[in-house]
């Protein structure tokens, strides 16, 4: 399989202010920058960026784009993965999201990976106002047109339900043909199952267990092989999982590094995918770090314990009513890729035997440091990266092209 990072910027405010630093923001932007260029000199495949609005705390990466094209100056052989752009037209209009994939697939020579999604938050919803019920069909609607919007010269136009358009020659086209690689959000069974009937890559959020992806492998492939009515000009079929990481010299050390990390995430998420856990937020005057550690405090000592991971008890109350985010947080807790060389080889080698495509390694999250984000990422790309390498090139392509067999559509995948 591939490997690559995940980012949503997250940015916990200190506990003891109700703002942050007046660097803070640019300390953890510029601190992606050198995470990711490390990254990509030791032979990383992918960093994927997430979209989000208003999410304060939990993800301060409402811009990805001009992250993504920063790094397109900074890296020489990553891909750029928008992980995802949301594409409800409310959120970004179709021919916008065209222009600025095709900008960044030319600005990077063709390292643009094009991940779509449609987010569940009410605050980033609202802010929008984009109704929830009609939010899929808005996705589907405004991707396939996206899609098109890169491929026909000029671009016909479009009456639709959620956007119109007259006639226009969307420009630039992108230097990938017909357009980059398709993936979607899916952190439930039935949406990889859609991707893999529209011809997209499952980005899978969320945290599947090996035996999981296993399952979910053999029948996304087949419906590849025997349903398939692609959302593009040009198919992605690739499974993509993620998973928490962080690295040490001990499985202890590893632990105690990951701190809040992995705990913060699941919290920060549930606070705002369901209200009730920390309140009714109010944008520019809440604390959700602060929250967050006033809620564990009474279970202080079996946190330490287990290095800062809560269990489904302890905050039970928080996890979210919605479906796709449940599997979220539920997961985001789990420490599978935290641990020394060896217990993250043993680990992957249990998703390899899956034949999982590509690992997706969420390293910046909650409290973590970055001197300890980089020293993980130094330590994969020396110890472990290079044999999953060779592996990915001697056995899991020859599997890929015998599950693809007598697939009778363009293949535009970086897998």
């Amino acid at each position: 399989m591939k490997f690559g990072l995940f980012y949503e910027l997250q940015l916990p405010k200190p506990a003891d202010r109700d703002q942050w630093g007046p660097d803070a923001e640019r300390r953890i932007y510029h601190d992606m920058l050198e995470q990711v260029a490390l990254a990509d000199s030791l032979g990383f495949d992918y960093v994927f960026e997430v979209e989000h609005h208003f999410l304060e705390e939990y993800s301060h990466s409402s811009a990805p784009e001009l992250m993504m094209a920063a790094l397109s100056q900074r890296t020489k052989r990553i891909r750029l993965g928008h992980g995802i752009v949301l594409t409800p037209p409310a959120y970004n209009h179709p021919a916008r999201v065209a222009e600025r994939i095709a900008a960044l697939d030319i600005l990077s020579d063709g390292r643009v990976e094009f991940g779509s999604g449609e987010s569940a938050s009410d605050m980033e919803l609202g802010g929008f106002r984009v109704e929830r019920r009609m939010k899929k069909a808005m996705w589907e609607e405004a991707t396939r047109e996206i899609a098109n919007m890169m491929v026909q010269t000029p671009y016909e136009g479009f009456e639709g339900e959620f956007f119109t358009m007259p006639t226009r020659n969307v420009v630039p086209k992108p230097l990938q043909k017909p357009h980059p690689p398709l993936w979607v959000a899916a952190s439930r069974r039935e949406t990889t199952m859609v991707a893999a009937r529209l011809g997209m890559g499952s980005l899978g959020f969320g945290f599947e267990t090996p035996e999981e992806l296993g399952e979910r492998a053999l029948e996304y492939y087949r419906l590849v092989r025997e349903e398939l009515m692609p959302i593009g000009h040009a198919i992605n079929p690739a499974l993509a999982v993620l998973n928490t990481f962080m690295m040490a010299d001990t499985d202890e050390e590893a632990m105690r590094r990951s701190a809040n990390g992995p705990a913060f995430f699941s919290y920060s998420l549930g606070y705002y995918y369901n209200p009730a856990v920390g309140g009714r937020h109010q944008p520019g005057g809440s604390n959700v770090y602060r929250d967050f550690l006033n809620r564990s405090e009474e279970t202080s000592t079996v946190q330490a314990q287990r290095g800062g991971f809560l269990t489904a008890a302890e905050i039970a109350s928080g996890e979210p009513n919605d479906e796709i985010q449940k599997a979220l947080y539920r997961a985001a807790r789990s420490g599978n890729a935290i641990g020394t060389t060896e217990t993250l080889r043993r680990t992957l080698l249990k998703y390899e035997a899956q034949n999982l495509d590509v690992m997706i390694f969420v390293a910046q999250c909650g409290d973590r440091k970055h001197e300890h984000i980089m020293e993980s990422i130094e330590r994969f790309g020396k110890e472990l990266l290079p044999e999953f390498k060779e592996r990915h090139e001697t056995k899991h392509k020859a599997w890929r092209a015998d599950q693809l067999k007598g697939v009778d559509a363009v293949i535009n995948s970086s897998v």
